[in-house]
């Protein structure tokens, strides 16, 4: 693989060597590390599932900030705190699949400011329109190729 910066919208992950499970990941000028908690991994960064769950909170946040900013509403502050669980399927009733596991994303969105109910519901709406949610509730293909 080359070592220049990878496209735009590409993300470029490599083991490190420096731990048994340590990864470097190289998205444009960003470099992030992840990593596997203790005792499987070194702990040196966050979990796959740990940045899985910051992209879907940092679109979140950004998707309603944008939206109440275009309206001009009093919104000071957006935190969205998130949680990955799996759940058996049995015990989904709106879930399609009835066997086995499904993932579940718990996800709290607080909204800090002086928001009127209609517009604190718009907000909890347009979250609902974030890409990354998108992606996540919709289909996904996902393409292998050797290199």
């Amino acid at each position: 693989m080359s070592t220049n910066p990878p496209a735009e919208g590409t993300v470029i992950v490599t083991e490190t060597g420096t731990g048994t499970y340590t990864q470097e990941i190289i998205a444009g000028q960003h470099r992030l590390t992840a990593d596997e908690p203790r005792p499987v991994g070194d702990d040196a960064g966050p979990t796959p599932y740990d940045l899985l769950l910051a992209g879907l909170g940092a679109c979140t946040s950004m998707t309603v900030r944008m939206y109440a900013d275009r309206k001009g509403w009093p919104l000071e502050q957006v935190r969205v705190a998130l949680r990955h669980s799996r759940i058996h399927a049995k015990d989904c009733a709106d879930c399609e699949t009835t066997i086995g596991w499904i993932a579940q994303i718990d996800r709290e969105i607080e909204l800090i400011g002086d928001l009127d109910d209609g517009q604190r519901q718009k907000l909890m709406d347009i979250a609902e329109r974030c890409p990354v949610h998108q992606t996540l509730t919709g289909e996904v293909r996902i393409t292998t190729t050797a290199h």
